[in-house]
């Protein structure tokens, strides 16, 4: 890490690099795994993760000296761990995960790795190197040459030896976590077909290819998690196309529901968010049309008006401030029987935010549109 940050972080003035930067320097202190011997030195230079896990890229430093390029995977597993117990069986000391590089020149090189559970970090782990052969006359440290070797902790891939030699250039990495091949300790074999996976919970994403309201061709079906290294995204919201759905969160037999109920969704950012969140989008709900009220569980979602107004549905208990000061309606609530509810006028600067287990909806009651940003996030 440059040194000036550390004037920087204990300066008074500069509390603010508490809050805002301080994953920098947690990354330049954490356990990796050639870090038990002092010869070897990492410089990370990127880090991206979505909610269970984490991928690192960046360098290896053999006594002073560049001696490979590396990528870091290290998974949580709560997903996975889930999933094993459902079928009876444990994850042990090793799962699998297929990874996928994309190459910014467009290569890719797809393989199946293995990575193994370290206590030092509590995560399924392993470091992909360019390189594993020692200089000449300087062997690997006893200490850190355990790991090293085909399917070790400190491996190489084949087939991603090429695309990591400029490892900056590696601009995405696709990931699906499986269960290892071997039911440990029975020692069965956990074929292909009956192994658990974790990818990403079978989610989709949306994409504009038919103007059709709630048209299955705007899912877009992607079994596997994927982090983006690319740096910085500039976007117009009126550059992008939305995605229209008719009757929005709404049962089918909520007698609010009729054909012309249509909303339009731009989603400006899906798969290229790390960490918990899930996505960003801009949400148009046009003259007299509602999206329906519906409950979040395990994830919350934040809106926040920029355009028109209407009223917005929080379900009753969830917020003490909008119980005593709005009036109570009882509402139909998506996949559940009718909840009493509280209406409350928004209007730009309007913040609605909904945790796990609570209820929200929106509605426009004005003869112009209603517009809200609105980010979903995992709570866990």
């Amino acid at each position: 890490m440059n040194p000036q940050f550390d004037e920087i972080y204990t300066s008074p003035e500069n509390q603010v690099f508490h809050v805002v930067f301080y994953p920098d320097r947690i990354y330049h202190a954490r356990y990796l795994n050639a870090t038990r011997s002092k010869r070897y030195r990492y410089n990370v230079t990127e880090v991206r993760g979505k909610a269970d896990f984490i991928v690192m890229k960046g360098q290896v430093y053999l006594d002073g000296k560049f001696y490979s390029n590396f990528i870091r995977i290290e998974y949580k597993a709560s997903r996975l761990l889930e999933k094993a117990r459902e079928s009876k069986r444990f994850l042990a000391q090793s799962v699998m995960a297929w990874v996928k590089l994309h190459h910014k020149d467009g290569q890719q090189a797809e393989a199946t790795i293995k990575l193994h559970y370290c206590e030092w970090v509590k995560s399924y782990q392993v470091e992909i190197w360019d390189n594993l052969e020692p200089p000449f006359n300087n062997p690997h440290d006893i200490k850190v040459l355990d790991l090293v070797g085909y399917q070790g902790e400190i491996t190489k891939v084949k087939p991603f030896t090429n695309l990591i030699k400029e490892v900056s250039d590696v601009g995405k990495v696709e990931i699906a976590f499986r269960e290892n091949n071997i039911n440990f300790p029975m020692g069965w074999a956990i074929t292909d077909m009956d192994a658990q996976w974790d990818n990403n919970f079978g989610r989709g994403i949306q994409v504009p290819n038919t103007l059709d309201p709630s048209n299955q061709q705007n899912t877009v079906e992607m079994k596997n998690y994927m982090v983006d290294f690319q740096r910085a995204y500039f976007l117009e919201a009126e550059n992008v196309q939305p995605v229209r759905y008719r009757n929005a969160m709404m049962n089918d037999d909520n007698p609010e529901r009729f054909d012309n109920n249509i909303i339009e969704m731009k989603w400006m950012l899906q798969r290229e968010l790390g960490g918990n969140l899930v996505f960003f989008h801009e949400v148009t709900i046009p003259p007299h049309t509602v999206e329906g009220t519906h409950r979040h569980i395990g994830s919350e979602e934040l809106y926040y008006i920029v355009e028109g107004e209407g009223v917005a549905y929080i379900g009753e208990g969830d917020d003490p401030k909008v119980d005593a000061a709005y009036e109570t309606v009882n509402t139909s609530i998506y996949g559940l029987e009718n909840r009493n509810c509280k209406e409350v006028p928004v209007k730009p600067g309007a913040v609605i935010y909904t945790k796990s287990g609570g209820i929200h909806g929106i509605r426009n009651l004005s003869d112009k549109p209603l517009k809200f940003v609105a980010f979903l996030y995992h709570s866990a």
